[in-house]
């Protein structure tokens, strides 16, 4: 019996070994991965929305950032032989005559999440910091539509406002933006069909006056050259120092000079009649639209919106349930007449978020707050391109924080 049972262990204590060790690495990361993924990428577009409702409800937004993840994976195994008592008859004095074969494997998952608030001085610069301008001709030459990048991301376009006011707390007066939305919208037609193009052109700018010819060594040319600049004999004998700047422009079909797009297009944003190039610049024009030119301008000048503003604006798609409403927690807004203002007159097709009293099946993203759930409907296509489109622009923006800053360090499963 004795011999039978220590095979036993031997076999057991084999197979234990060429069993769990080999598999244990491996294994753990293919059942691990992907679930941690899963969950930062959820958790991630539920705190975005969460903070898009509070904004709306003129409350803090605040964020935490997932810095680090440490998986450590535990594994035990043992064997051994427990002696038990058996009686024949009633003599109970007798010494063990049996065993019994025990095995035991056991495995833990003690993972570590490093939590870092982003709350410093760098979080809140790059939050009010407006997007440049090679950001947003970037963003209108990649796949996005032109009419959601400008949206988004434009408070006017040559002093044609963008419902300005929404690029904050919610405004007690309805903000106009119809000429805006209209000539943006005749914008995405034109780009569907290929009549516009975002490009750029090489302009060169001559820096300070003309130099006498001997002003000029041959250590001056090379250096010159490697700040990017370039010296020029002029008319006179002398020189000119030449910098050469890459400027964008939008190309336009001349084919398409006389189509209704492109006629309210011009109407909308007060364009020179018969342009082909226009220039983009930002905030370059005289801030009144009573200064334009009357036979119109040849450039699309622009102002630019800060990740927070574009997240103030894009909270004005939030529902706010009536006993909200009726309870003043969210600012009203009314139109000229002293009528409730319909914000989705602006947001169309662009963000929407339902609101419920219960957590809703069909939500592709959902927040629970005050009470109700809010969400974005799975199927509206739309509205879930925008949030992508807002997730993805707050990492760019926001991914870059430097500085020690606290960290929250949460060891799980201790």
């Amino acid at each position: 019996m004795l011999l039978r049972s220590a095979a036993l262990i031997a076999l057991l204590a084999a197979s234990l070994g060429l069993s769990g060790c080999a598999s244990i690495g491996p294994q753990s990361l293919d059942d691990t991965r992907l679930h941690y993924n899963e969950v930062i990428k959820r958790t991630t577009e539920e705190q975005l929305l969460l903070n898009i409702v509070r904004l709306r409800y003129t409350d803090t937004p605040s964020s935490l950032a997932v810095s680090g993840i440490a998986a450590q994976f535990e594994r035990t195994q043992s064997v051994g032989l427990l002696p038990f008592f058996t009686a024949a008859g009633g003599d109970l004095n007798r010494s063990f005559t049996a065993v019994l074969p025990q095995a035991q494997i056991m495995g833990a998952d003690r993972p570590t999440f490093s939590l870092t608030p982003l709350d410093d001085q760098e979080f809140t610069r790059k939050l009010f910091t407006p997007l440049p301008l090679d950001g947003v001709i970037y963003l209108a030459k990649t796949t996005w539509p032109i009419s959601k990048v400008f949206r988004l991301y434009l408070e006017n376009l040559n002093w044609v406002p963008n419902a300005q006011s929404a690029s904050g707390p919610t405004p007690r007066l309805a903000p106009p933006a119809g000429d805006f939305l209209r000539g943006v919208a005749a914008l995405q037609t034109l780009q569907d069909r290929g009549a516009i193009v975002f490009g750029l052109q090489e302009e060169e700018e001559q820096l300070g006056g003309s130099l006498p010819a001997g002003a000029v060594s041959a250590a001056n040319l090379i250096e010159a050259t490697k700040n990017g600049l370039e010296y020029r004999p002029d008319a006179k004998g002398g020189w000119r120092l030449i910098r050469k700047n890459s400027v964008p422009v939008l190309r336009v079909d001349p084919d398409e000079l006389n189509s209704p797009e492109m006629r309210t297009f011009a109407q909308a944003f007060h364009l020179r009649e018969g342009a082909t190039e226009l220039r983009i610049t930002q905030e370059a024009l005289f801030p009144f639209r009573s200064a334009l030119p009357k036979d119109g301008v040849a450039n699309l000048d622009l102002e630019t919106r800060s990740l927070l503003q574009a997240l103030y604006y894009v909270s004005h798609g939030v529902e706010v349930p009536a006993g909200h409403r009726a309870r003043g927690l969210a600012t009203l807004t009314r139109d000229a007449a002293g009528r409730d203002f319909d914000w989705h007159e602006i947001m169309r097709d662009l963000f929407h978020v339902h609101t419920a009293t219960e957590r809703p099946a069909n939500a592709h993203v959902a927040v629970q707050y005050k009470g109700h759930w809010f969400y974005v409907d799975e199927a509206d296509q739309d509205s879930k391109s925008t949030f992508s489109l807002l997730v993805e622009l707050s990492r760019l923006e926001l991914s870059g924080k430097t500085g020690p800053g606290p960290q929250l360090t949460l060891p799980i499963g201790r």
